[in-house]
């Protein structure tokens, strides 16, 4: 991400032309697939949603045709986040709908990077999960940002306080607080 900021800016300004999509795309494509892959990461593989999967449904939602609008890198990266995010989700949803929602497993936040399991195993935790950060979002959206490139990105917390200008004490600080939110509203919607 470092060596290519310039030229990443550069393409997040002329992202409107279909040509600066292009050299966007080209530019940021492995950094996508490095969040895809540490997106996945937290399931076991086996799923039909794959890494470049994972990408494509990801860049399909950031250049739908509408036009593009990033203020800078930490807008786009965190719209990339949540666009993946978005796409895990939607395939959580459609896998659940296919099993009708019977017999899925809870699993606590923890969990879900210490004991990989499938997608489909989690679907009902990553809804919960959603709903739960849609809740927090209310309350405080660089808590959601935080989250989104930490756990779904992949992202540590030194690339995170760059992007979002603030010190790795308050990304620690503020993970710290969103993982005890998020904990405190899926023990509230446990069965």
């Amino acid at each position: 991400m470092d060596d290519l900021s310039p030229a990443i800016t550069s393409a997040l300004a002329q992202a409107n032309e279909a040509d600066g999509r292009e050299r966007l795309f080209a530019l940021v494509y492995d950094d996508m697939l490095r969040i895809a892959r540490a997106q996945l990461n937290r399931h076991q593989r086996g799923n039909t949603l794959n890494t470049r999967a994972l990408v494509n449904e990801a860049y399909l939602k950031l250049f739908d045709g509408t036009g593009l609008d990033y203020a800078n890198r930490v807008h786009f990266y965190a719209t990339v986040a949540r666009a993946m995010r978005q796409v895990v989700i939607d395939y959580a949803r459609a896998r659940l709908a296919d099993r009708r929602g019977g017999g899925a497993e809870h699993v606590d936040l923890d969990a879900l990077a210490d004991h990989p399991l499938p997608i489909d195993a989690q679907a009902e935790q990553l809804l919960a999960i959603d709903r739960a950060l849609q809740k927090l979002a209310i309350l405080d959206e660089r808590l959601v940002k935080v989250v989104e490139m930490r756990f779904f990105a992949g992202l540590e917390v030194k690339q995170i306080a760059e992007l979002l200008g603030v010190s790795e004490p308050t990304i620690k600080r503020d993970t710290r607080a969103a993982k005890a939110f998020l904990q405190s509203e899926l023990a509230a919607a446990a069965p």
